[in-house]
């Protein structure tokens, strides 16, 4: 349905469990080779929260942003404390005719890196860069979907980097919360899945 611009509470997350998943198909010939074929070019995080409830407080808060967005109906934002900022992030080359860039994070590894797209950057703590001198003005931010517009472009071959947080658009993977009472104010959960949505 709808995306809502709401944070998922930081302190629950905090506890949280999860990171980025891909889909895979794997084939194995009679000779014991293997064929396989990645479904996704980019992956989709997946986390579960169910062990950042700590206090009747975090449950109470829990229940009400779970009823807020009936189930898996609306997208939030979720901060995913093992991976929500950067610094000195390369996100383009002007070419003196482009104005708009969209932020983004690299993930290297050898010789072989991934460029994720960060739609959902946490106003208040992005710094936008031309050529390493940081800009005061001249740009705007759109926090909702992580596009820099810039009022004149950056010329031809200025590098642009950003230092910034950023959320991931989630949404619950379940329409259910089931809470077992253990002792007075003590519950336990099994699970309470969340996962990345395509925004």
């Amino acid at each position: 349905m709808a995306f809502i611009e709401t944070r998922f509470p930081t302190d629950i997350a905090y506890g949280s469990a999860g990171g980025p998943e891909y889909s895979t198909d794997i084939v194995i010939t009679n000779s014991g080779y293997e064929q396989r074929n990645a479904n996704w070019s980019q992956s989709r995080a997946r986390y579960n929260v169910a062990h950042g409830i700590k206090t009747q407080a975090q449950l109470d808060a829990l229940i009400a942003f779970f009823r807020a967005r009936k189930g898996r109906a609306d997208g939030f934002r979720f901060k995913d404390w093992s991976d929500y900022q950067t610094t000195g992030e390369a996100i383009a080359a002007g070419d003196g005719v482009t104005t708009v860039f969209q932020l983004t994070k690299a993930y290297a590894s050898g010789t072989t890196s991934e460029s994720r797209s960060i739609s959902k950057p946490v106003a208040g703590t992005v710094n936008i860069y031309l050529a390493a001198v940081l800009q005061n003005s001249g740009y705007t931010l759109d926090t909702t979907t992580g596009l820099v517009t810039f009022t004149a472009a950056p010329g031809s071959g200025v590098a642009i980097t950003a230092d910034f947080q950023f959320d991931v658009p989630v949404r619950f993977d379940t329409d259910r919360l089931a809470a077992t009472l253990d002792s007075y104010s003590s519950y336990s959960w099994q699970d309470i899945p969340l996962v990345e949505i395509r925004v």
